[in-house]
Formats: C-alpha cells, sequence, structure tokens
C-alpha cells in the first residue's frame, strides 16, 4: 500500500477515522461553548442566566399572544353570543308575523268567499231586476201608446162635437146643407156610442133639401128634433171633457 507524507491512509471503517470524528466534534463544541463563555463573560452573564433570559423572553411572548388571543375570541364569541339573540328575537318577531298573516290571510279568504257569493246574489238581483224593467218599460210604453191613442180619440171627440154643436145650434135657415157634414162624421168616431150614431142619422134623413119649400108644421117637427140631437151632443161632449181630464 501507498503512504502518504502524513502518515498511512485510513479509511471510513478504520476505528482511527470515528476516533478523529469524535475529537474533531468535541474540538467544535468546546469552541463554540468557550466563544458562548467569553461573551456570557463579558456581559457578566452565565450561560445559563443568558438561556433562562431567553426562555423568560419566549414565555412572556407566548403568554401575550394567548392573552391577545383570548381577546380576540371573547370579542368574537361576544359578537357571536349578540349576533345569536339578536337572530333568535328577529326570528321570534317573524314567526310572530307569520302567525298574525296568516291569520289575517283566512280571515281575507272568508271574506272574500262571502263577497264573491253576495256578488253572485247580487249579479242575480240585478238579472232579475233588469228583467223586470225592460218588461215594466215595455209595459209602460204599450201603456203610453194606448193612452196616446185615446186621449187623442177623446180630444178628436171633443173637437168633432163642438163643431157640429155650433152647426146645429144654427137656425135651418142660416146653416147650408153642406154644413151638415160636420155632423154626419160624428158617426166615424169610435167614442160616439151606437145609439148617438143611429140617432144621428135618423136626423140627416130627416133634413130637409135645400132649396125647398119647407111646410111649417115640418120645419118644426125638424127643429125641435134638432134640439133633442143638440142636448144629447152636448152631454156627450161633457162626458168626454169630464173622461179625458181623469185620464190625464
Amino acid at each position: 500500500s501507498s503512504h502518504s507524507h502524513f502518515g498511512p491512509e485510513l479509511v471510513v471503517d478504520d476505528p482511527r477515522f470515528e476516533a478523529m470524528q469524535q475529537s474533531r466534534m468535541t474540538a467544535i463544541f468546546a469552541l463554540t461553548f468557550m466563544a458562548l463563555s467569553q461573551q456570557a463573560l463579558s456581559a457578566q452573564v452565565t450561560p445559563v442566566q443568558k438561556i433562562i433570559q431567553l426562555m423568560d423572553g419566549m414565555l412572556a411572548k407566548g403568554k401575550q399572544e394567548k392573552h391577545d388571543e383570548q381577546v380576540q375570541f371573547a370579542a368574537f364569541k361576544q359578537f357571536c353570543d349578540d349576533t345569536t339573540v339578536e337572530k333568535q328575537r328577529a326570528i321570534l318577531d317573524a314567526d310572530e308575523k307569520i302567525d298574525v298573516l296568516k291569520a289575517d290571510i283566512e280571515k281575507y279568504t272568508a271574506t272574500a268567499e262571502k263577497l264573491t257569493k253576495e256578488i253572485a246574489e247580487h249579479d242575480e238581483d240585478i238579472s232579475v231586476w233588469t228583467g223586470d224593467q225592460k218588461a215594466a218599460t215595455t209595459v209602460r210604453e204599450i201603456e203610453k201608446a194606448d193612452y196616446d191613442a185615446l186621449h187623442q180619440d177623446y180630444s178628436e171627440s171633443v173637437d168633432a162635437l163642438q163643431r157640429a154643436i155650433a152647426v146645429l145650434k144654427k137656425q135651418a135657415h142660416d146653416r147650408p146643407q153642406a154644413s151638415l157634414v160636420q155632423v154626419s162624421a160624428l158617426n166615424k168616431l169610435s167614442l160616439i156610442p151606437d145609439s148617438a150614431k143611429k140617432a144621428i142619422e135618423i136626423f140627416l134623413q130627416q133634413s130637409p133639401d135645400e132649396g125647398l119649400e119647407v111646410s111649417a108644421p115640418e120645419a118644426a117637427g125638424y127643429e125641435f128634433q134638432s134640439h133633442g140631437v143638440i142636448e144629447m151632443l152636448e152631454k156627450l161632449l161633457d162626458k168626454f171633457i169630464e173622461e179625458r181630464t181623469a185620464l190625464e
């Protein structure tokens, strides 16, 4: 085997190599301890005291961090407690409002159903009343038409009677034969009774012809009969005026 000038070469498994490694570590530790001891001596603090100081600092820092965390946790817990109370109160309030609203809904639903039923009843009443109103209107229209027609008949009869009476009241020699048309027109009126119409026809048939000589007794008889017709027509006139007034 070859040799260096430092002596024979050592291998890793050689016990002498392990001894040298241990000696080297011991030397490094000793040097470090001496350096620390030197620093401790210069500060007049022993290494143990230095370590104690470091540990005290770490302890104080730990306590402060723990205190800070406790304060932060307490604040957060207080916030959570307050929020929980607030939310629970809000939930209770909301539950009460829900109950009130449910009661209101039931009440208003019942009211709506009742009103819907009443509306249906009113609609039915309105329908019946509308039908009654239409029927009543139709009846009134018919009655009015009948009234208008009857009123017109009375008015026409009154006017015709007044003209006929005026003609008959003239003396026979003063009234022309053509004026008796006013009298004969009475027979065309619906309100003149049949008995009156018959009397008028007889009177007109006995009327003397115009331009012919009439004997005194014949003329006297005609004038007497003329007065009877006038009296009959005046009674009819009074009757029609009274009935027309009652109709109005």
